[in-house]
């Protein structure tokens, strides 16, 4: 390689440091840049963003706090925060100790769904709530070879503490990296702050529910809001290539506006699983309030989820086995194992396999380590083993030779503390009892 394309390659590196102290401030080059369908653009609320003689476009959309999306206005995003604020609940979604602008609600769209450098972002949105209004940002890019604009104009966005995405974790935040690195010398560092990724608490409330938890299902069931004449999204990407061959703003509007509705739905959905986080008591459906109380047992909510599987112990649903089953094991956590043998004891004999499977062993356990009653203990696993004969229960491998070497380590026990006598009637009798456990 030549001496001239070598420092070319490195071009980037050389005397830019007040240069990039400059972009992180926002400063824009002034370079004339000549947009196509200006008043079209316009009339969309559309203007260029210049950087280093690259262009990208910045639509911008304001909202009052008063607008409802769904169910909720954005006003109540306020209300929400206030409460994790006040809350001690520990939680992934906590947004104690933050202002509610600093939630960047966040999503892109792509040429395609496939992960790595072939896959370009072509618009980044937001959305953030201000005391006063609600405002959304769309960063598009409008051809190849400008997203030094497009993440230049997005850096100068994200003074915030935490995204929030529906699959973000997974699929945008990476992209974003991906891209970035591609051009990282150019521009400034990506910040680093939590992520409040909405998907997984959607699955984890709605998944007995909904076939697909899709943000348009999660939308039209739990927040109440139905598009209409929306643009599907997996059409984003054949609109935008039609985008880059014509450049009429009419082409890519649909796009444009199905982000905008994504990015405020996250707002509304956050306040929606907030809620039912910080208040679980006032949700009526038993599964899905025992799907809270499970989330609540993953965060370390134990007192919390303790009460909420109390309650749903003596429901009847079809999760009420497994309910009572969680509720024994927060009962041995907090060192009431007697009431937590009592539930043992019931669910032995749950018509769910995988309960009365796990009862069963708890059982056996309790009885032998903390009962010291070997003889109470072989009895429970020899019911196990005899469930497991006549195909009641159907143990994995490593469960099956589990149990077949907890039955042997006990009777080896149980022959130990049979005390040796000398012979007569009573011998007899404890060699015919030995004999009957076995």
């Amino acid at each position: 390689m030549s001496l001239k394309r070598k420092l070319n390659r490195y071009k980037h590196h050389l005397g830019n440091k007040g240069k990039k102290d400059d972009h992180a401030a926002g400063a824009s080059p002034k370079t004339s840049f000549n947009l196509s369908f200006e008043k079209e653009w316009a009339s969309l609320g559309v203007r260029p963003y210049i950087f280093e003689e690259c262009c990208c476009l910045i639509r911008e959309v304001v909202y009052p706090l008063t607008h409802l999306h769904g169910h909720y206005s954005f006003a109540e995003l306020h209300d929400t925060v206030s409460e994790w604020n006040k809350s001690g609940v520990s939680h992934a979604l906590s947004s104690k100790g933050y202002l509610p602008s600093q939630l960047f609600f966040f999503d892109t769209e792509t040429t395609g769904l496939g992960g790595g450098a072939g896959n370009t972002i072509f618009l980044l949105g937001h959305a953030r709530v201000y005391d006063d209004k609600v405002v959304v940002k769309q960063h598009l890019l409008p051809k190849p070879g400008n997203e030094a604009a497009l993440y230049h104009s997005f850096l100068n966005e994200v003074d915030i503490k935490s995204l929030v995405t529906y699959n973000g974790k997974a699929f945008d935040w990476p992209q974003v990296k991906t891209r970035h690195t591609l051009i990282r010398d150019r521009l400034p560092e990506l910040p680093d702050f939590g992520h409040f990724d909405l998907l997984h608490g959607a699955r984890r409330l709605w998944k007995h529910k909904f076939e697909r938890v899709s943000l348009s299902t999660v939308e039209k069931e739990e927040l109440g809001f139905e598009r209409t004449e929306d643009t599907p999204g997996y059409l984003a990407p054949m609109i935008y290539f039609q985008f880059l061959k014509e450049e009429r703003p009419g082409i890519i509007e649909g796009v444009l506006r199905h982000n905008e509705l994504d990015v405020l739905s996250l707002i509304s959905l956050y306040i929606h699983i907030s809620k039912k986080i910080l208040s679980p008591q006032k949700t009526e459906e038993a599964n899905e309030k025992y799907a809270l109380a499970k989330w609540l047992i993953a965060n370390q909510e134990t007192e919390r989820a303790t009460e909420q599987l109390k309650e749903l112990a003596s429901k009847s649903f079809e999760q009420s086995e497994r309910a009572s089953y969680d509720l024994s094991l927060q009962y041995k956590k907090q060192g009431m194992l007697e009431k937590a043998a009592e539930l043992w004891e019931k669910l032995r004999h749950a018509e769910d396999e995988k309960t009365a499977w796990r009862a069963g062993i708890e059982l056996a356990k309790y009885y032998e380590h903390q009962k010291r009653d070997v003889s109470a203990a072989l009895s429970v696993t020899r019911d196990l083993l005899g469930r497991c004969a006549s195909k009641q229960l159907v143990p994995t491998e490593r469960e099956a030779a589990e149990l077949d070497g907890r039955h042997e380590r006990l009777k080896r026990k149980y022959r130990k503390s049979i005390p040796r006598a000398s012979a007569g009637v009573d011998s007899i009798r404890r060699q015919r009892h030995t004999k009957n456990m076995f």
